[in-house]
């Protein structure tokens, strides 16, 4: 029997109430197999963009900042071409086509051009190293890779016209903290459920779509970048313009004050940048409506600068997988600052459910079920029965929901502290630090104690221009953590954070690297 199916055999789940979720769950049916799905969703991503083109294929698709722009009308030509030439090359529908290109208006063509060719779309993480790169193609038999400085093929415009909601679309590669990476197979029903849940988290009425569009600061090979701002933007009739990357703040300015874009997604940490930048007193932000946030702790503080920097907008935590396409869950405005621990409420059509809660904390492993949940791993059926069983993704985080619907992220399973039988849960004590006085980032690890199993240590970058004083550090988390959670270990970095390339700290390399010194007490 496979560990998947003990795993099965041994859990019965049962979706967690969903309290006073607020978004608007109109038009979600539920099948005979109690799993909720949009009703009238695209049958695929081209069936989504030909009918934008055809309401209005002059309007602006997509642009890069201050550089080149495609109407409608052209993303789909180029595409069509890009797929013609892609035919011309062997490449049939089905076969799998790597994406290595940066954050450009070729990003798109490429991926629309498999699209409309019918094949599977492969996004490689352009930080990948090349060894990981060498496994991504090899391992999911891309037939071709799109790369930098090579021209898109070009030949005559074909374009499918039978592609199905359960037909593959796209392998999008997880960068895990250990190992190679997992290719999560994401399906058009993947794809267009998440474009749905992206305009729910907007909470407007369909009529006021007109003349939105999105700044993609983050890179299109990950999920938040392709699935939750390119493709509902596309869907949407808006315009997306792209950066080449997040640190460029004067790409950013433009942006905003050049281009009126009103809709912002990014990490925490560039919000902060953003805001302290000398130019940003000066910039015209009113025609901004929507922040959102995620991938990291954020301060009760920083949301309310983010509220005040930006009057007239929306802001939320946004909280998803590559696994759940994206947006699994969401916090709107109305709770960002007073729950800025949690990453909000399930999305209309997706149940969470945590397995074996402790009995004390509430705090189990993170379930989730929902047509946004992709469907496995490719060419790794061990790892695909022990992750997705019976419909719900195991995601091997802890989490707790409160009653009103809640969700709350306390720590990757391994990732947990266990100092002397009590669990510290390392996003708590991080959550912690995100405010205290001179930090920049922080990480929790567990620091090996011969008495203790485990101490709470962490690892603290300071934050620019910022003098850190370890001691009002602590005397801070001592007013908000329990005495057991408070760092007994503090390392002060003068180097950032070590990531893998999907920006994920790499914590057993912090733990087993870092000159921890004598503990505090």
């Amino acid at each position: 029997m496979s560990v998947g199916s003990e795993r099965a055999s041994a859990t019965i789940v049962q979706p967690v109430p969903r309290g006073r979720n607020p978004f608007d769950d109109s038009a979600v049916e539920r099948g005979d197999d109690g799993r909720a799905r949009y009703a009238d969703r695209p049958a695929s991503l081209v069936h989504l963009l030909r009918a934008s083109v055809q309401c209005d294929s002059a309007a602006v698709a997509v642009a890069e900042v201050n550089g080149r722009s495609l109407s409608y009308g052209e993303l789909w030509d180029g595409a069509a071409r890009v797929a013609g030439g892609l035919r011309d090359t062997g490449i049939a529908r089905g076969d799998r086509v790597a994406i290595r290109l940066g954050n450009s208006v070729d990003w798109v063509l490429a991926f629309f051009g498999a699209q409309l060719l019918g094949a599977v779309v492969v996004p490689v993480n352009t930080r990948f190293t090349d060894d990981e790169v060498a496994y991504v193609v090899q391992d999911s038999g891309a037939a071709f890779t799109f790369a930098p400085g090579v021209p898109l093929p070009d030949g005559q415009p074909t374009a499918v016209e039978d592609l199905a909601p359960d037909d593959l679309a796209a392998i999008f590669y997880t960068s895990g903290t250990t190992g190679f990476p997992k290719g999560a197979m994401t399906s058009h029903a993947n794809f267009t459920t998440n474009c749905e849940n992206a305009f729910r988290c907007l909470q407007i009425d369909r009529s006021q779509l007109t003349g939105l569009s999105t700044l993609v600061s983050v890179p299109l090979f990950h999920v938040t970048g392709c699935n939750s701002q390119l493709l509902p933007m596309l869907e949407w009739g808006g315009r997306v313009e792209i950066l080449s990357g997040p640190l460029d703040l004067d790409g950013f300015f433009a942006a905003v004050g050049t281009h009126g874009v009103n809709q912002l997604v990014s990490v925490p940490a560039i919000y902060h940048a953003v805001m302290r930048h000398p130019r940003f007193a000066e910039l015209d932000v009113s025609g901004v409506r929507w922040v959102s946030y995620g991938g990291a702790p954020i301060a009760e503080s920083l949301v309310q600068r983010i509220k005040d920097g930006f009057p007239n907008a929306r802001v939320g935590n946004g909280f998803g997988l590559t696994e759940t396409s994206s947006l699994t869950s969401f916090l709107p405005h109305e709770e960002a600052a007073e729950h800025a621990d949690s990453v909000g409420f399930a999305m209309p059509v997706v149940d969470l459910a945590v397995d074996r809660p402790d009995a004390q904390t509430g705090v189990g492993e993170l379930l989730v079920r929902g047509p946004n949940v992709v469907q496995g791993y490719w060419n790794k059926p061990e790892a695909t029965a022990e992750t997705f069983v019976d419909g719900w993704l195991h995601t091997g985080d802890l989490a707790r929901i409160d009653d009103d619907g809640l969700l709350y992220i306390v720590d990757r399973k391994k990732d947990m502290i266990n100092r002397g039988g009590e669990n510290v849960y390392s996003i708590e004590v991080e959550n912690a630090l995100a405010s205290a006085p001179g930090v920049g980032e922080a990480a929790a690890v567990g620091v090996p104690d011969e008495m203790m199993g485990e101490k709470v240590g962490v690892a603290i970058v300071p934050a620019a221009g910022a003098a850190l004083d370890v001691a009002a550090v602590i005397a801070y988390c001592r007013g908000r953590l329990a005495d057991f959670k408070v760092p007994q270990y503090v390392a002060v970095l003068d180097e950032p954070l070590p990531r893998n390339p999907g920006g994920k700290v790499l914590k057993a390399q912090l733990r087993d690297e870092t000159d921890w010194g004598q503990p505090l007490r």
